[in-house]
């Protein structure tokens, strides 16, 4: 059965009103984030004054499925070594010298659990984003601990709260929920189902994404990480490829990508390949490298008639960028997803 594109669905009030469970979570990411750094508020300020009165730790552990985000944000600011420890314990000299800071969305993985337990254990300090009624924070009590309540069960939501916390006490960027909010807001605003495709960015993209196989690049390490779940949404929403990638693996593709024929019927079906189209996150970071793989990767693109398009941000935080890319890249992958018909 042929699957092709009909981009009137993107502005057919009807198409858009079936879309809406999915569109309106979307539009609601900044809100998210605002309720739970108010929620989180309270204890957070409590375990900013517990950590006045002790030294600052020899280390920060992120423990957890989750705690990639967290090492994404960290690892270039922390002033203390950072270990991000995914699996379901804790490195071998973790001790009570040390803090673990875990995300914890829904609270119900059990080796999640397991490593808050082990770290109460072992008398660090820990912190622990998650639903206070939870399996997670059940293993959490501990005299050293501090569970920062949430609800939604968003993931950067839950990860805003931890920042936060860590901004606070000195160990992590400038990380404001209001900001993160207001990027979110301003794509939702942007990108609305109510917005016509001839100013919508997402709509805009989801029509060039559906010809080609894209393949998206972020330069800094929050852009990439942006990149592949952009990705992994254009997957989920199309069930083509898409890869997502430094730029010394995308460049082989690009390389590899077949020169346009002038004389090529963009019509016909039988034969017809879709081309790579390359998808720069921009969140502005500028230095030599990333400029450096960003001009490789155009120059290359452009060599070989590779279509670009680019994804941009002017959020004041490191955070906030990567939200707005993330967010702007999800419109997108789900506009994909509602104009694609089987005939």
């Amino acid at each position: 059965m042929a699957t092709w594109f009909d981009e009137s669905r993107l502005d057919d009030e009807a198409a858009l009103a079936a879309a809406d469970r999915v569109l309106r979570p979307l539009a609601e990411a900044g809100a998210r984030v605002r309720r739970e750094s108010i929620d989180a508020s309270a204890a957070a300020a409590e375990a900013v004054a517990r950590s006045q009165d002790e030294p600052r730790p020899r280390a920060v552990i992120a423990a957890g499925p989750d705690s990639r985000l967290l090492r994404a944000v960290l690892e270039p600011w922390c002033p203390v070594p950072f270990v991000a420890w995914p699996g379901p314990a804790l490195p071998g000299w973790a001790g009570s010298l040390d803090l673990v800071v875990v995300l914890a969305p829904d609270g119900a993985d059990t080796g999640t659990a397991s490593a808050v337990a082990e770290a109460v254990r072992r008398g660090c300090q820990v912190v622990v984003a998650c639903p206070p009624t939870s399996l997670v924070a059940d293993h959490a009590a501990g005299r050293y601990s501090t569970v920062l309540p949430t609800v939604t069960r968003d993931q950067l939501a839950t990860a805003v709260v931890m920042l936060e916390y860590l901004d606070r006490v000195s160990l992590g960027p400038r990380a404001d929920a209001d900001q993160v909010a207001e990027a979110l807001d301003a794509v939702a605003i942007a990108c609305s189902p109510h917005r016509d495709l001839a100013v919508n960015p997402a709509k805009m993209l989801a029509i060039a994404l559906a010809d080609s196989n894209p393949l998206v690049w972020g330069g800094s390490v929050l852009a990439a990480r942006a990149a592949r779940r952009v990705a992994e949404s254009i997957r989920r929403a199309s069930g083509r490829t898409a890869l997502a990638g430094d730029a010394e693996h995308l460049l082989p593709v690009v390389e590899a990508a077949r020169l346009r024929n002038v004389f090529d019927d963009p019509f016909a079906d039988e034969g017809a390949d879709l081309r790579p189209m390359l998808v720069v996150l921009d969140d502005g970071a500028d230095d030599a490298v990333v400029r450096e793989q960003r001009g490789r990767l155009l120059a290359s693109a452009a060599e070989r008639g590779v279509r670009v398009e680019t994804v941009t941000t002017d959020a004041p935080t490191e955070v906030a960028r990567y939200a707005s890319l993330l967010l702007s890249g999800t419109y997108a992958a789900e506009y994909l997803r509602l104009g694609l018909v089987e005939d």
